[in-house]
């Protein structure tokens, strides 16, 4: 496939305020992440615009699942845009951190809630994409390719970074750049171009983003606890 058919021909079929609106929140999104690079709390404010836009822009294609699965992304921007509000000596920055034992093993079991929570979202997904209507609608997961299988494992991961950058450790950018890097053939699948553009900068804007919040801390201690 050329580049026509990857990225331009399923807009063909978009409204001019469809593209302009996923062109707004891609560019709120990496405003976010530049943000995070620099452990300012603006990360969050730019973050929800993003989300909330693709709350809407997802309504509209009829994704539920995965309205609501950028509606909890908003709600987990909330929590750490508080969190960060508490930690903030000037309101703007916040100090960084190594993640402890103890947060590696909260990290694991988010993980796994994670993946049983989405993937029970997919299960419903047919139900939720028929506007709650169980006419003619089949429950399960037959129904998921692998794109799907993919989305489930990405938003786990997310999820997991989303809240290590809550907590401001700095490596929740791990998770990121696997997340990332997983998304951009993902959305290329889902007609989303620009959207997968978007998670080719944050990639590289992830591993800036884990170099640079290393670079103002001590080497990692084995002893942490």
């Amino acid at each position: 496939m050329n580049f026509h058919d990857l990225f331009l021909k399923p807009y063909e079929s978009y409204s001019s305020v469809q593209i302009f609106l996923e062109a707004v929140a891609t560019l709120f999104g990496i405003l976010s992440v530049y943000f995070s690079i620099k452990k300012n709390i603006w990360v969050y404010p730019t973050g929800i615009v993003s989300t909330v836009l693709y709350v809407y822009i997802l309504f509209n294609f009829g994704l539920l699942g995965d309205m609501m699965i950028n509606f909890y992304y908003t709600i987990m921007s909330i929590y750490g845009w508080i969190l960060w509000a508490k930690s903030s000596k000037d309101h703007i920055h916040v100090e960084v951190s190594w993640a402890k034992r103890k947060e590696w093993v909260y990290a694991g079991v988010l993980l796994v809630l994670s993946l049983l929570l989405v993937t029970l979202v997919y299960y419903y997904k047919p139900f939720i994409d028929n506007h709650f209507s169980m006419s003619n609608t089949q429950l399960g997961l037959d129904h998921l390719d692998w794109a799907n299988w993919l989305d489930v494992f990405t938003t786990s991961i997310f999820l997991v970074g989303m809240w290590l950058m809550a907590k401001r450790r700095v490596e929740n950018w791990i998770f990121w750049i696997i997340g990332d890097l997983i998304c951009v053939p993902m959305m290329i699948y889902k007609g989303l171009g620009i959207t997968s553009i978007q998670y080719l900068v944050f990639t590289a804007m992830a591993v800036l983003g884990y170099q640079e919040w290393k670079r103002f801390l001590p080497a990692k201690k084995a002893s942490i606890s």
